[in-house]
């Protein structure tokens, strides 16, 4: 396929996407909010999207995309896959929020702890704000100290205690966090012995997933060092899972490294979209959990949780962990070659399921905004600052067709740079000639 054919696989026009834009700047403050508006996504991007079946999505439009975000998350088994979707409906005919939860809050409690292998109990919530702020207040009950350590750039949530952007925040909100750096068991012992006996816990990400930033795996050696501290300190390990849960491990994220957490937060992929936060902890942390007073007015809905169960039950029968780690690694392998065949220089950092791409030497991300531009006219769905997400539902037809998008995005960008490099010539070329021009009148 020729350059021009790749760069010019335009969809149809977002005349619907555009109407709604409109009509949201009248009645939604700045049109958008939350992680559509932080770090805005390149004009190419559609704002509203219409439909999903498995690996696919469309906008209003009608366009279609492989997608590789995957609801940033949630989707982990394909959009409306079957056997959740008749969990939810069986469940949503007979009630969702009613005075009091379904039983099927105790079987979906029953079935957690009967796979994570820390857990002793649950609670849920509709969040994954909820559940990182539900742990850090566990803690606090259970130490009776105020202080949390955190990484630092890590995201956690959109709670004024851990949201990235500043506004409408006090240091109030804050003056009870510390920072330590990740994999960096040496600034983790440092931030340890500054909070001293005002310690109550420490909460950590199973991989340094910064946004913008290239992924970097967790050191064995910094999980071990990190659960020592914490049982020296009488604080607890909180393993913030709510990106990563059921994606890397049918149990938490860091039993593959042998390393346990007191308690973990949860959401994203546990209902494969439907809206579902846990927090799982272990029995020295259950009277804690109990003493706390959290609610919500549909915390205890029933539909989500059913379609919980129908999600790790398909999770497991579709051995889904080891069917993205596969799609993942074919992906990965095609896209590395793509780069090289143009003499482009990437880095596709983290794990299979969870991949991001940058440029090297790409300042401000420009180059990933340029690839991912073209990308999504191509059809595939990625982002240019944050990590993708692989489905179970990722088909070698699907990743066919996101390779096209990645050619098409990666043609893109070479055809950036030799715009860049022609430009250079041209200044380079006039710079040359005003100074033989200005030696040539010395002369004169």
């Amino acid at each position: 396929m020729t350059d021009q054919l790749l760069l010019g696989c335009d969809h149809r026009p977002r005349t619907a996407d555009t109407a709604l834009r409109q009509r949201a700047a009248a009645v939604i403050p700045g049109g958008m909010y939350g992680h559509q508006s932080a770090g805005p996504l390149p004009p190419e991007y559609p704002q509203f999207l219409r439909a999903g079946l498995g690996a696919r999505i469309w906008d209003v439009d009608g366009n279609e995309y492989v997608d590789l975000m995957c609801s940033y998350g949630p989707i982990v088994l394909g959009h409306l896959h079957p056997a959740v979707e008749a969990a939810a409906r069986e469940q949503a005919a007979l009630a969702d929020c009613q005075n009091g939860p379904g039983a099927v809050m105790v079987e979906l409690a029953e079935v957690l702890v009967g796979t994570v292998r820390h857990a002793d109990w649950a609670m849920f919530a509709k969040n994954g704000t909820d559940a990182t702020t539900m742990c850090c207040t566990i803690a606090r009950a259970h130490t009776g100290r105020p202080r949390i350590l955190v990484a630092r750039g890590a995201y956690h949530g959109a709670a004024p205690w851990c949201t990235p952007r500043p506004a409408g925040v006090t240091p109030q909100d804050r003056a009870n966090v510390g920072f330590y750096t990740y994999n960096d068991l040496e600034s983790l012992r440092a931030a340890v012995a500054t909070a001293g006996n005002e310690l109550a816990g420490v909460l950590v990400s199973p991989f340094k997933h910064d946004a913008g930033f290239d992924q970097e795996p967790v050191d064995p050696k910094f999980a071990r060092g990190l659960r020592a501290l914490c049982t020296r300190a009488g604080a607890a390990l909180i393993l913030d899972d709510v990106r990563c849960g059921f994606r890397l491990h049918m149990g938490s994220s860091w039993e593959p490294v042998g390393v346990l957490p007191d308690l973990s937060a949860w959401s994203k992929a546990i209902a494969n979209g439907h809206p579902l936060a846990a927090v799982l902890g272990s029995g020295t942390f259950r009277d804690a959990a109990a003493s706390i007073f959290v609610t919500g007015s549909f915390w205890f809905s029933s539909t989500a949780m059913a379609a919980s169960i129908a999600t790790i039950r398909a999770l497991r029968e579709q051995n889904a962990v080891a069917a993205m780690e596969q799609a993942g690694t074919a992906l990965r392998a095609a896209i590395l070659a793509q780069a090289a065949a143009r003499g482009l220089q990437i880095r596709y950092t983290g794990p299979a399921a969870m991949p991001y791409l940058t440029f090297v030497g790409d300042r401000n991300h420009e180059l990933a905004a340029v690839f991912a531009g073209a990308a999504v006219r191509a059809g595939v769905y990625l982002h240019p600052r944050h990590n993708w997400f692989v489905s179970a539902a990722l088909t070698d037809s699907d990743i066919e067709k996101a390779l096209v998008g990645t050619a098409a995005g990666f043609a893109a960008v070479s055809a950036r740079l030799a715009s860049h490099d022609e430009s250079a010539d041209r200044s380079d070329e006039q710079g040359t000639s005003s100074a033989t021009t200005q030696e040539s009148g010395t002369r004169t």
